[in-house]
């Protein structure tokens, strides 16, 4: 597929490279949530509060894929490389998924896309809305599967993911059995919250058959949908600047409006 010029637009320290930056509490409230609603979860199930219990399952799924493992997976949270690997290993474990995969993957992806072969990760972008639906119970172990195909160097970790993952899932059965069903049905949960992934993160946002980075992923505003995706809105924006951490994607999305609007950037509005 033939590409147009794109349009120039600022590089990033004409945007402001403050755009980058986090105060402390911020990057730490962000690495201890997923273990404090996973917590939250076991206390509220063992007490027999299951919609909360639920709640803090699907809140997990959504702050950890699309917000602080994504994040961690461009090591855009200011760590040092083995305390951003170690964080992104043990938060992604949390909800049942490798990591070290989902990295591999999801830098492959920004290198390829749009280009349909060998980008397991927007694949779904590529086709209708029920092969995205269709492809979300095995996405997450497609992903390691290929992950392990291509990269040799990794398999040693990716294998060890996968079997902490296996053991996690195995010993969650054998406590269902012999005590509480309370940790397999967060497995269950856990499972089922990845679903949605290709759907929310490949289907809506991208639009692969623009003919520049411009037109290949869409420009989503509005306070509505800002409402609803919590601030996850801004695809686009990411797509151009990977390096913004996600706390920082509204203001980013704000400075770069003007020069959008100049390459007349059609916009995707729900609500005001």
């Amino acid at each position: 597929m033939a590409h147009v010029q794109q349009p120039e637009l600022p590089s990033l320290s004409e945007l402001g490279r403050d755009l980058l930056a986090l105060p402390r509490w911020r990057i730490a409230l962000s690495l201890v949530t997923p273990f404090a609603l996973v917590s939250a979860y076991f206390g509220f199930a063992f007490a027999g509060v299951w919609p909360v219990a639920f709640g803090c399952i699907v809140l997990l799924s959504f702050v950890t894929y699309g917000s602080i493992s994504h994040d961690l997976v461009h090591r855009a949270l200011g760590l040092s490389r083995r305390w951003n690997d170690l964080f992104l290993t043990a938060i992604e474990l949390l909800m049942l998924r490798s990591g070290r995969a989902y990295r591999l993957a999801h830098l492959n992806h920004h290198s390829r896309y749009p280009d349909s072969t060998d980008d397991p990760e927007s694949a779904a972008a590529h086709g209708g809305l029920l092969s995205a639906l269709a492809s979300g119970p095995t996405f997450f172990f497609r992903l390691w599967v290929w992950a392990f195909r291509h990269y040799p160097a990794h398999r040693v970790r990716l294998v060890l993911e996968g079997g902490i993952i296996a053991s996690l899932v195995t010993v969650a059965v054998v406590l269902a059995v012999a005590w509480s069903i309370v940790p397999l049905v967060y497995v269950l949960l856990a499972y089922l919250g990845t679903w949605i992934v290709p759907l929310v993160t490949a289907y809506i946002p991208h639009t692969p058959d623009g003919d520049s980075p411009l037109s290949q992923t869409r420009r989503f505003r509005g306070r509505l949908i800002r409402l609803i995706a919590l601030d996850h809105l801004y695809h686009l924006e990411h797509h151009l600047y990977p390096s913004v951490p996600h706390h920082r994607w509204p203001e980013l999305a704000r400075r770069l409006d003007p020069h959008l609007d100049r390459a007349e950037v059609p916009i995707v509005r729900l609500g005001l």
